[in-house]
């Protein structure tokens, strides 16, 4: 009874602490053995047990002992079941209580209790609390073992003041540990704030020590080094990053010097590669132990298993011992007693005697020959799993060319032939590219590869890798003669099995694994390929130049249902909605009505949808402008993508935002919306639907999922929103933010007016330390004229009434809320993140200005002054900052009011007259912007109301802007270009394009 009394003592020491009602990582150093028993307990004797640290629990004791008896009887039979043979282990028990009254890093009690209680109980707590761990990761699966140890042991701890890469004035006051109070545990508010100050940050924990955990032969972080091409401590701190929950835009604003200046998709690329490994060990795991389970792990295997750098290597050990598969041949001669023999004949071949094997009457050693055939069938599989053969086979493929073949299947000739498929014949002429297609496994493009890949799928083509009958003839002569040569004088028969050996194992083995392994290769290149092409072109569309000031009157064409219509204010309020048919008889009555809206609401601009009846609309609002229709109003129209418009318009975020319009009216507003602020109506919308990228469908859809939510992310964090005026959907995709957070806030602000300063977003229910120091940066507080009505009492009872609430709801946030103050901070407006606000406060006062002077040309003066004289470097060091986080101090305060990172991408294109297909004629040079960019060309609009292609042949490096030709393709959407037009085909709609050059 005292080990069960002793037990839950731990448990309701950490219930009272108040972080959790789960087993923190603190209370997981008990023995595991505990743990199991604690949980099946029933919940009488947990109140017994609580009873006693207390003095009025004994009479609830006292009052449930009459039930006892009654329970007595059918509890007799279960005691013994609980395994009370586990009592022997008492003794160690009295170590776990201590963990909880340890301080929050724990490391080196856990280490006095594994000398005390030994290692083996420890070992097992360890590897409980790492699965704890992974188990609460969401974004990403990092070990939380040893390198947290070493680093702070390194690094002299991490910082309990804000997370930063420098130490600013004051960092503890702008953002007291009492502030947060939100329950989270303390094992989550990791710091990065011991990071050199302005030097590259070189962290001493080794790849070893932060994959500890993953029992594999290799070192995590060369592994990741080798595979992404980006510097060991590089990989190192973005390993360590991500293990402490910190998203991409936070990570590539305001940790650049941890990650050497790297890009979001260099990191990204780091984070897909990191969390493949992770998958990698974690898949080798859970094959030891089931190969542990059926009794066939090997030490010699295990070894094997884990030394696989790659998904193939572990799939081709695994294979012959998969669950519900043949049993190998190799396996079966093993189990005959054969293995012996095959390595006599390899150790000691003038010893063995195969007669010597034979047993009449057993299958598969009746005979001499069926001896002779196991033998071959164990050499063969020893030498297709010996890592010495695999590196050099595949080292004279890589010397050999190797060729990718395609051509129409069977199946589909017959289908062909047959009577009532009308369909198929046409499925395959569109992949008649491929029914004969021959190319070298090295110079295939990536939407050959694709496009071979979907004819597979359907069934359309067949598809082998062919490799040279040189490679086979090498291969077998070095392994006779250097790797598998017998040890001693060989018989003539015991070589010819020695051979069969190898030339089985090359034709069965190796050749099936050199084949998926090169299609694997090629198919995981060009589905990242696409994806990141996809992820160019969506992040060049969401950043187009906004629109603002304007009127703009969005159009959606159509003919029989007419053209539905939508006027929309400068801030994008509907002013306006109606049907007009602009393409029957009607068209003048029709034309009067467009000229008494645009009179009526001052709106000079249309903005017309590409898709149904687009170049007739087009054409007849071009026809009243030559005419000059709309005096004294000068009117311009252009042409935007409607796609993904009507998917959106009878969604449950389009019915919330406008219930009592419409379906075909909201996407006529959604196209307006479109052109006044791309990034805020697009994220609304599926980014599979937007209409842009390649091959979209025939690559891993749950990666293209987590790249294009990742740009959309950087995308709106990189902007910024203003978090008073900001939709719900639009807020959720700042970096630190979900759809609850965003919900939270939403209701905040509905309930308690606008917010004032950014500090105010800790009151916001669920916005914990680590939510609030990812999306503050990117969270904008301004000034709003229009709130004005809001007196000073009426924004002081509002932050009263925050604080108060939660207050009422718990005590543990009654602290959080009496620290944050209500008045505004000029700082919010800007991206400086709250973290620097006391260094940006010490420049401010180095260079001789004032908070008030921010953006203005005076202080921008002071600040290029002081910058010029000392330097960036020696400004850093006195402010003991680093130069990249002090360049971003300098960018905020210099920076007008109202910035907007997007006023240098393109936009949209407006005119009053048009071109026609049949207008265009060879050698003409004309102008033209970016549809969509694939992987095999780009697709321009250069208003003839179909778009040419520019194959990528015609896009060569001398013709592309310096910056730009280190990118694959090196066009998106969006991008102006200046054409020349090589051929006409009008019968099949098709313009052929010459780049001439990049406009800018």
């Amino acid at each position: 009874m005292q080990r069960r009394t002793r037990t839950v003592k731990v448990y309701t020491e950490k219930t009272t602490d108040g972080d959790s009602d789960e087993f923190s990582p603190h209370t997981q150093s008990a023995s595991e053995d505990e743990i199991e028993e604690w949980q099946p307990e029933s919940k009488a004797p947990k109140r017994q047990q609580k009873a006693q640290p207390s003095e009025k629990k004994p009479a609830v004791k006292r009052q449930a002992k009459p039930k006892e008896p009654k329970e007595s009887k059918p509890k007799a039979p279960r005691k013994p079941v609980e395994r009370k043979p586990r009592a022997p282990r008492a003794p160690k028990e009295p170590k776990p209580p201590k963990a909880p009254r340890a301080t929050k890093g724990g490391k080196k009690q856990q280490a006095l209790l594994k000398e005390e209680a030994g290692g083996a109980i420890c070992d097992a707590a360890e590897s409980q609390q790492s699965a704890r761990v992974k188990e609460e990761r969401l974004s990403f699966i990092v070990p939380d073992g040893s390198c947290n140890d070493n680093m702070s042991r390194a690094e002299g701890g991490w910082s309990e003041g804000p997370s930063s890469s420098h130490q600013p004035y004051g960092g503890k006051k702008e953002e007291p540990e009492e502030d947060f109070t939100f329950d989270e545990p303390s094992l989550k508010r990791q710091k990065t704030s011991s990071a050199p100050q302005g030097r590259p940050t070189r962290l001493p924990t080794s790849g070893r020590a932060l994959g500890e955990d993953l029992n594999m032969n290799w070192d995590l972080i060369q592994l990741l080094s080798e595979r992404t091409g980006v510097e060991q401590w590089v990989c190192l701190n973005i390993s360590q990053l991500f293990r402490e929950e910190n998203t991409i835009p936070f990570i590539v604003r305001y940790r650049k010097e941890m990650i050497n200046h790297l890009d979001a998709d260099a990191v990204r690329d780091v984070q897909l590669v990191l969390e493949e490994i992770y998958a990698l060990a974690k898949k080798t795991q859970t094959i030891s132990q089931t190969l542990k389970k059926e009794g066939v792990l090997t030490a010699e295997l295990e070894q094997a298993l884990r030394n696989c750098r790659t998904a193939d290597e572990l799939d081709h050990m695994y294979a012959p011992y998969k669950k519900g598969s043949k049993l190998s041949k190799a396996r079966r001669a093993k189990q005959l007693g054969l293995e012996s023999a095959a390595q006599a004949l390899l150790q000691s071949p003038h010893t063995l005697d195969l007669r010597a094997w034979v047993k009449p009457g057993t299958e598969g050693l009746s005979t001499l020959e069926e001896v002779s055939t196991g033998v071959v069938q164990i050499l063969a599989d020893m030498i297709a799993k010996d890592g010495e053969t695999l590196t050099h086979i595949r080292s004279l493929c890589d010397q050999s060319m190797v060729m990718l073949q395609s051509s129409v299947s069977k199946t589909a000739l017959k289908e062909q032939q047959k009577e009532g498929h009308q369909g198929k014949p046409k499925d395959i002429d569109k992949f008649h590219l491929y029914c004969d297609f021959t190319c070298n496994v090295q110079r295939i493009q990536h939407h050959q590869t694709l496009a071979i890949n979907r004819g597979e799928n359907l069934k359309i083509l067949t598809v082998k890798v062919n490799i040279p009958d040189r490679v086979k003839s090498d291969f077998c002569r070095w392994c006779l003669n250097v790797r598998w040569t017998p040890k001693g004088y060989t018989r003539e028969e015991l070589m010819k099995i020695l051979q069969d050996a190898v030339e089985d194992s090359y034709k069965r083995l190796l050749i099936p694994l050199l084949s998926r392994s090169y299609r694997t290769k090629l198919t995981v290149s060009a589905e990242k390929e696409s994806i990141a092409m996809f992820v160019r072109n969506l992040r060049q569309r969401l950043l187009v130049c906004p629109v603002r000031g304007r009127v703009i009157m969005g159009v959606d064409p159509g003919f029989r249902h007419g053209c539905k219509l939508a006027v929309l204010s400068p801030t994008s309020q509907i002013l306006f909605t109606d049907v007009v048919y602009l393409h029957g008889s009607g068209g003048n009555r029709e034309a009067d009505k467009l000229r008494h809206l645009m009179i009526k609401y001052s709106c000079n601009t249309v903005v017309i949808g590409n898709g149904t009846a687009c170049r007739e609309t087009e054409a007849f609002f071009a026809d009243l402008i030559s005419r000059r229709f709309f005096q004294p109003l000068d009117v311009s129209y252009c042409i935007t993508s409607e796609a993904g418009a009507s998917i959106y318009s009878v969604s449950p975020a389009a019915v919330k935002e406008m219930p009592d319009l419409d379906p075909n009216l909201r996407s006529a507003v959604s196209i307006g919306r479109r052109v006044q602020d791309p990034l805020a109506e697009l994220v609304k919308i599926d980014p599979k639907h937007i209409g842009i990228g390649t091959y979209q469908h025939d690559v891993s859809q749950s990666s293209l999922k987590a790249a294009l939510d990742g740009v959309v992310q950087e995308c709106v964090s990189f902007v910024g929103v203003d978090i008073n005026i900001c939709s719900e959907t639009l807020m959720r995709h700042v970096a630190g933010l979900n759809i609850g957070r965003a919900k939270s806030i939403a209701e905040w602000r509905e309930t308690n007016g606008p917010f004032m300063n950014r500090d105010q977003l800790r009151l916001v229910k669920g916005l914990g330390p680590k939510s609030y120091q990812q999306c503050a940066g990117f969270i904008r507080i301004n000034p709003l004229d229009h709130l004005n009505n809001h007196s000073d009492a009426a924004g002081v009872n509002s932050a009263q009434a925050a604080q108060e609430k939660p207050a009422a709801k718990g005590k543990g946030k009654t602290k959080a809320s009496a620290a944050v103050t209500t008045l505004p901070n000029p700082l919010d407006q800007t991206c400086i993140h709250p973290e620097s606000y006391a260094v940006a406060r010490s420049f401010l006062s180095l260079v001789g200005g004032s908070v008030d002077q921010m953006g203005r040309p005076e202080l921008r003066r002071c600040v290029e002054a002081s910058v010029k004289c000392q330097g960036l470097e020696a400004l850093a060091e006195t402010l003991n900052t680093t130069p990249d986080t002090l360049q971003l101090i300098i960018d905020g305060l210099t920076q007008p009011p109202g910035f907007d990172i997007r006023q240098d991408f393109e936009k949209a294109d407006f005119k009053r007259g048009i071109v026609s297909m049949s207008d265009l004629r060879e050698g003409a040079v004309l102008t033209g912007r970016v549809e969509n960019a694939t992987l095999f060309g780009a697709f321009v609009d250069i208003g003839v109301g179909r778009n040419g292609l520019i194959h990528k042949s015609y896009i060569t490096r001398d013709k592309l802007p310096a910056d730009q030709r280190r990118r694959s393709l090196a066009l998106g959407p969006g991008e102006k270009v200046e054409v020349r037009v090589l051929n006409v085909d009008p019968q099949r709609g098709r313009i052929g394009l010459d780049l001439i050059r990049v406009l800018r």
